[in-house]
C-alpha cells in the first residue's frame, strides 16, 4: 500500500479500505498489525457487514477502525420490525461509544432514513441516494455535488 500511495501520489486520507466483520475476526492475529500499519500511513479503515458475523465486541475496540457499516439486512425492515430498529440503534450507540462513525447500508426509503437520522446514524448509502451507475456517470455525480 505504501508503494502504491507513493507512486501515485494519492492522498492516503482520501482512501478508505473495508474489511468484512467475518474476515477481520478470522484473521485477528495478523489484522491488528496490518491495520495499524495502514492507519499509520493515514488510510481510513471500515468494517463492512457489521452485525452479521461473530465479532467479539471486547476485541473490536482493539482494531484501529474509523467506520462501522451496519449490514443492509438490519435496515431492510425498518420501520416495520421493532427488533431491527433496536439492533440498528444499539449498533449506532455502541459504535459511537467506541469512537467510530456509523454508516447504514441499503437505505431505500424516507422512513428508514428518518429513523436512522433520529437515532444519530452518521452516514448512509443506498438506492435512496443513487442506484449503481457506470464510472463516467459517477464522476459526473461527484462534479455536481455541492462542495463545503
Amino acid at each position: 500500500m505504501a508503494t502504491v500511495l507513493s507512486e501515485t501520489g494519492f492522498p492516503p486520507g482520501q482512501l478508505e479500505l473495508e474489511i468484512t466483520e467475518s474476515g477481520l475476526m478470522r484473521n485477528q492475529g495478523n489484522a491488528v498489525a496490518i491495520l495499524n500499519s495502514l492507519r499509520a500511513q493515514g488510510v481510513r479503515l471500515a468494517i463492512d457487514d457489521f452485525g452479521t458475523g461473530y465479532s467479539s465486541l471486547a476485541y473490536l475496540k482493539h482494531f484501529p477502525l474509523d467506520l462501522l457499516k451496519i449490514d443492509k439486512s438490519f435496515i431492510d425492515d425498518i420501520p416495520h420490525l421493532q427488533d431491527d430498529m433496536e439492533i440498528a440503534a444499539t449498533i449506532i450507540a455502541m459504535g459511537h461509544i467506541l469512537g467510530f462513525k456509523v454508516l447504514a447500508e441499503g437505505v431505500e426509503t424516507m422512513a428508514q432514513l428518518a429513523f436512522l437520522q433520529e437515532i444519530g446514524c452518521d452516514m448512509y448509502q443506498g438506492y435512496i441516494k443513487s442506484k449503481p451507475v457506470p464510472a463516467a456517470e459517477f464522476a459526473e455525480l461527484l462534479r455536481d455535488q455541492p462542495h463545503g
